[in-house]
């Protein structure tokens, strides 16, 4: 029974992760950005160590079932050498001599009774000698006489690059340079892509706390007229990026949300006011109404 619940949580965990995994991909727009996105990281690092995990199980129980073999034989198990194939590629690649063996490479002197053992360069310290060389003539032929770019050149390369991609970036946005929002400069969207972004976002880092419909949890109610630090697009923006309360309001998100995509949290926020959530926590805070 024990195994059989083993390999079911192992399924459901995989399956979870998965699960996980699929979500933070299609949600984020750069998913693999380690420092925006890090949730994609750890859930694919929590994967690797659940496989890894497990086929460390099952050799263990491998060796558990070869070891009752062998009892069963009459063999000891204890003197049965399972690590000799990686002692031979040891020796192979190392070229070492047993300790009984080397007198058959000591050198014919010696200084105050020391004696010098003429051992053979290890064959893995060779090959990368060798590739140290032959990368090196590659090298010099590359940049010293076929004319390969210096740093100077790869970087006005890099410069001209960007400059394109700028330009590219003015026409598509109709001559203007695509700024970072701030709550000074953010406005309330109402187009569908950005509030269905906006939503996106909220359900993936903001409904553990505030629920999916925006009814509140451990957070507050976001749908109904009542706000801690303000309902106007500006306060919300900002308790977004920099936190809520000292020592007891949400982190600040800031360092792991763009500011574009701040502002569509914030208008999908907005958006909730005036719906009826399944559970409304209750009002907290002061009323809030628009000059």
């Amino acid at each position: 029974m024990k195994k059989y619940f083993q390999s079911i949580a192992y399924v459901v965990s995989v399956f979870a992760a998965m699960y996980g995994l699929h979500i933070a991909i299609t949600t984020y727009e750069k998913p693999f950005d380690i420092y925006e996105n890090p949730l994609v990281w750890i859930i694919l690092i929590a994967l690797i160590l659940m496989v890894l995990l497990r086929e460390l199980v099952n050799i263990v129980a491998l060796e558990r079932v070869e070891k009752l073999e062998l009892e069963k034989e009459g063999i000891d198990p204890e003197t049965v050498d399972r690590y000799a194939w990686f002692r031979k590629l040891l020796k192979k690649w190392t070229r070492s001599k047993a300790i009984e063996e080397e007198g058959e490479i000591v050198l014919d002197h010696n200084y105050d009774g020391i004696k010098e053992l003429d051992n053979s360069l290890p064959p893995w310290w060779l090959y990368m000698f060798y590739i140290t060389i032959i990368f090196g003539v590659i090298y010099m032929a590359r940049y010293h006489m076929f004319g390969g770019d210096d740093q100077a050149t790869e970087y006005q390369k890099e410069v001209a690059e960007a400059t394109r991609l700028l330009e590219q970036r003015k026409q598509q946005n109709g001559g203007v340079v695509e700024v970072v929002v701030d709550a000074n400069t953010a406005t309330i969207l109402t187009d569908e892509a950005s509030l269905g972004r906006g939503k996106a976002v909220f359900n993936l880092n903001c409904a553990s706390c505030h629920a999916q419909d925006g009814g509140g949890g451990i957070g507050p109610n976001l749908t109904d007229k009542y706000w801690i630090l303000g309902g106007d697009m500006k306060s919300v923006f900002t308790t977004i990026s920099d936190g809520g309360r000292t020592g007891k309001g949400m982190v600040a998100w800031k360092s792991n949300l763009k500011s574009k995509d701040i502002e569509k949290v914030a208008s999908y926020i907005l958006s909730l006011q005036g719906t009826t959530p399944k559970k409304p926590k209750d009002p907290q805070g002061e009323l809030w109404e628009e000059e």
